[in-house]
């Protein structure tokens, strides 16, 4: 997909989001699958992306998270260390470190993440001149699948005037609960998916990955949305290995630490 407004003067950061501290699954994200960590696969994705773009991984600055530092290194992965609970700032010292005019927001939980879904969000965002645009506000992707898309200029604003707590660890939420201060957008499936759950946080979401990825191990790189969604509704019993949790779990969490300030 070629973006008709994407200029060289235009740089398009993806930036992923990367922490090993999980209580629910910790060091979730170098899980191995098919002899690999399940960032490599992300990664290896997220290369398939058309638009022009540079990836840079945003570590949390923790002694934790050496093992990302060494895994960006080993695999030439661009990389900014910033604040582990100050999400917001992480993202806003890692643009204005790369220079980045346009940022895609990526957490590092999302192995099977789509990149014609980004090179999507990125064609209607830039056509269109958004300040904010995302798949999830409402949700109608399936959890793993989100994509977040803003200029840094709405960056930079965020980053100025959020206070709540929630604002600053999940990055975006000061953008898209601010419609009259940013021109914001959406796009939706064609088909509602949000019930289904597809990313890595608890043990069994890795199982559930690690039978998809085993499934079609012979041409991973190459599986879209909806060859993973047409799998999960031939197994249906794989489908409900993980479908009784709740989506956006750490989100809610910094909501209830909102109201006790």
């Amino acid at each position: 997909m070629k973006n008709k407004t994407f200029s060289k003067t235009q740089k398009i950061l993806i930036i992923i989001q990367a922490r090993m501290g999980s209580t629910r699954l910790p060091g979730k994200i170098l899980k191995i699958v098919l002899g690999k960590p399940l960032l490599y696969f992300l990664i290896e994705r997220l290369k398939l992306i058309k638009t022009p773009n540079e990836l840079i991984l945003a570590i949390a600055k923790s002694d934790i998270n050496k093992p990302l530092i060494n895994f960006a290194e080993k695999y030439n992965i661009k990389y900014n260390i910033g604040e582990e609970d100050d999400v917001l700032d992480r993202y806003y010292q890692t643009a204005k470190k790369f220079n980045g005019d346009v940022i895609v927001r990526i957490t590092a939980d999302c192995p099977l993440m789509d990149p014609d879904l980004i090179d999507k969000g990125l064609d209607i965002f830039l056509n269109q001149k958004y300040d904010y645009l995302s798949n999830n506000h409402p949700e109608t992707y399936p959890d793993g699948y989100d994509i977040e898309i803003f200029s840094f200029k709405a960056l930079e604003t965020a980053w100025k005037e959020a206070k709540l707590l929630s604002e600053r660890e999940h990055v975006t939420p000061y953008l898209w609960k601010n419609p009259d201060k940013f021109k914001i957008s959406v796009y939706r499936s064609e088909e509602d998916l949000s019930s289904f759950r597809i990313t890595i946080d608890e043990p069994e979401d890795y199982e559930l990955i690690s039978k998809i990825y085993t499934e079609f191990k012979d041409n991973w790189i190459n599986i879209r949305l909806k060859d993973v969604i047409n799998y999960l509704r031939e197994n249906p019993d794989i489908f409900k290995i993980n479908a009784h949790l709740i989506r956006n779990e750490g989100y809610l969490k910094s909501l209830e630490e909102d109201k006790r300030l």
